[in-house]
């Protein structure tokens, strides 16, 4: 933003006090009033900016978690009956959140919320899209997290299946893009990658993986959502587009709530796995 004012008013000045010269005064002395005025309004701007968007941010962090644990609860709650290994799974989250005790009882009072049939998602799930606004990368996030409590008994079950196919309508995901997250969280669960998984593992003593064997590949290759024919030039670019995606940091400034910054990390660590597997058995 360019202000003219102090170099117009001080050429004026100038001018009626010292002729030709008095302008070339008065237009400096104006310049830098200008100067001064410009950079308090950018600072002034700036300030405004930066608590819109933090505000903005908070909103958004909100949104997310109360829509994340209501729909968990009622996913959870889909068959009629929440199970051992659903109420494991959430608690596995809260777990993985860090969450303290405030908010692990506001998480459990959401996800108590969600159980009830009679409780509208519809205004979660119409504020949640307006907050991510279209932002693939958390849309992603919260379907995989969804996903990861809706296979916790080891299989998704039609009731299961026709809610996630209702949050996809609410939040404008496309049936395309849910089966590739999907199969993608699919192989994850089914290759013993998954974040409840490896929680299971460190909580029975057991934090490492099985060695890389056929299985393993082509799980690490579904992990990416990958084929395996793909060159490695273009496994490279689909390898950083996805961490680039689902980088910790990127994410929570998107509006992430914090509290979830590990649950993408373990995301990342998946990603990191799965490539670092493929190029390994490449190499033969």
């Amino acid at each position: 933003m360019k202000i003219w004012v102090g170099k117009i008013t001080g050429a004026t000045l100038g001018l009626f006090s010292g002729g030709p010269f008095g302008i070339i005064i008065g237009m400096i002395a104006g310049h830098l009033f200008d100067q001064f005025i410009e950079r308090n309004i950018l600072v002034a701007t700036q300030s405004t900016a930066g608590n819109e968007d933090a505000s903005l941010q908070l909103q958004i962090q909100q949104v997310f978690f109360r829509t994340t644990f209501r729909v968990m609860g009622r996913i959870a709650k889909a068959d009629g009956h929440v199970s051992n290994e659903e109420i494991t799974a959430a608690q596995n989250i809260m777990s993985q959140m860090g969450l303290n005790a405030d908010m692990r009882k506001q998480a459990i009072q959401f996800f108590t919320e969600g159980k009830d049939e009679h409780f509208d998602l519809s205004p979660d799930l119409t504020r949640l899209k307006e907050a991510l606004n279209h932002q693939a990368s958390l849309s992603q996030m919260f379907l995989e997290i969804q996903l990861s409590v809706a296979y916790s008994d080891g299989k998704l079950s039609l009731e299961e299946r026709r809610i996630l196919d209702r949050i996809c309508r609410d939040l404008g995901i496309s049936a395309f893009q849910f089966e590739w997250i999907h199969s993608r969280v699919k192989a994850s669960i089914a290759g013993g990658w998954s974040a409840n998984q490896r929680s299971y593992q460190r909580s029975h003593g057991n934090n490492g993986r099985a060695k890389s064997s056929r299985s393993d590949i082509a799980t690490a290759y579904a992990v990416l959502g990958v084929k395996p024919d793909i060159s490695d030039s273009d496994l490279k670019k689909e390898y950083r587009k996805l961490m680039s995606q689902n980088h910790p940091d990127k994410l929570v400034a998107k509006g992430l709530p914090a509290e979830m910054m590990k649950l993408a990390k373990e995301k990342t660590q998946d990603i990191q796995t799965a490539y670092d597997k493929i190029r390994q058995s490449r190499k033969g």
